[in-house]
């Protein structure tokens, strides 16, 4: 080969060298710019079962997690990891600081868009509160999703640890459910051989609206020394006020949206026609309690305290000086098969009202 050609050559294979490092600078910076996302392919991934049911894939040590559930962001904080939390609803609202974190939408359609923007290695849902339709979008997204399912008291504390060894923070899960546990043998220590207060717990008074008999809230309130007059199988049942009239309940019991909401709920419900014929309204019984009763979340447990000192304070007489505990919470009403029927036409809440409304936002 003459000298020319083999000059040519060797410029030829110079470019060719020189065009490969280039693309390969070029992919190279391309992919160390790209965001963080969630890549359960590079993750340390291990299979867990939720609330579904499903055996579901989900990383070893959870680090960017987004919250779907008012429920699960409260637990996150109890459980001491809501730095890494990076996204929940706009109906997460406690503790004060999870309103500071990026929102996503709402319970029922949360934005998929939001959701993958913030790159999350983990979505937490609530069977009961999410849409089964949202699991799937983020299933077809490749987005790990974790759900709970808690139906009692005793399945809310589980889920709590449950969902603390899926996020690697066991210990902590152990502390705060013991600590739960603990809380709740020593109150039903209190009430033991108390009579229970007959209950009726008021979602709404136009239509009168109250908790079914399956619901954790429903737990609660028999945990807290009441039962419901109310006997329904559905979880938000609308009553006759009639029957509420003949059955005529020891108290009316409230879950206040806002502190200081007490007495405004109360009012409201003795100053409609006709409600002056119950007893407890003559007499002014009624408990108010934190709307953490309709969250299956570790604050329930306060709730459950509150109530019961409400409800039964001479069960408390013996410890004046108890520390009082922290944000109160409702109750809901555990019925005898003798009490109120549900009507037949029961109040059904549609997705636009869920979405609206506290009972669902859960």
């Amino acid at each position: 080969m003459s000298d020319s050609a083999s000059s040519f050559v060797l410029r030829a294979l110079l470019v060719c060298a020189t065009l490969a490092l280039f693309c390969v600078g070029v992919i190279t910076a391309q992919t160390k710019s790209a965001p963080s996302a969630a890549s359960p392919a590079s993750a340390v991934m291990r299979e867990v079962t939720d609330g579904y049911g499903r055996a579901v894939r989900v990383p070893l040590n959870p680090s960017r997690i987004v919250s779907l559930a008012p429920s699960l962001t409260e637990t996150l904080y109890a459980l001491g990891v809501e730095d890494r939390l990076v996204g929940d609803t706009d109906y997460c609202d406690y503790p004060p600081d999870a309103q500071k974190k990026p929102k996503v939408g709402g319970v029922i359609n949360p934005n998929l868009e939001q959701i993958a923007a913030l790159h999350p290695d983990l979505v937490l849902l609530s069977k009961e509160g999410n849409m089964l339709d949202t699991v799937r979008a983020l299933d077809t997204l490749g987005i790990p999703t974790y759900a709970t399912d808690a139906h009692t008291i005793d399945q809310i504390i589980s889920s709590v640890q449950k969902l603390a060894d899926v996020l690697n923070a066991g210990s902590a899960g152990r502390a705060l459910t013991d600590d739960l546990q603990l809380r709740l043998q020593t109150l039903q220590a209190k009430l033991n051989g108390v009579p229970p207060k007959r209950v009726l717990f008021i979602v709404w008074p136009e239509p009168l609206m109250s908790v079914g008999k399956g619901t954790f809230v429903a737990d609660a309130l028999r945990r807290a020394g009441a039962a419901s007059i109310v006997d329904s199988n559905q979880d938000w049942p609308q009553v006759n006020f009639e029957e509420v009239a003949r059955l005529q309940p020891d108290y009316l019991v409230f879950a206040a949206a806002h502190t200081g909401a007490a007495g405004n709920d109360f009012e409201s419900v003795a100053n409609r026609p006709g409600w002056q014929i119950l007893d407890a309204v003559r007499q002014r019984r009624y408990a108010v309690v934190s709307e953490a009763i309709i969250r299956p979340a570790p604050r329930i447990v306060s709730v459950i305290e509150d109530l019961a000192r409400q409800l039964h304070p001479e069960a408390f007489m013996e410890k004046p000086g108890t520390e009082k505990e922290t944000p109160p919470a409702n109750a809901t009403p555990h019925i005898p098969p003798s009490n109120l029927q549900p009507q037949p036409a029961a109040y059904h809440l549609s997705a636009q009202d869920c979405q609206k409304e506290s009972p669902c936002r859960r």
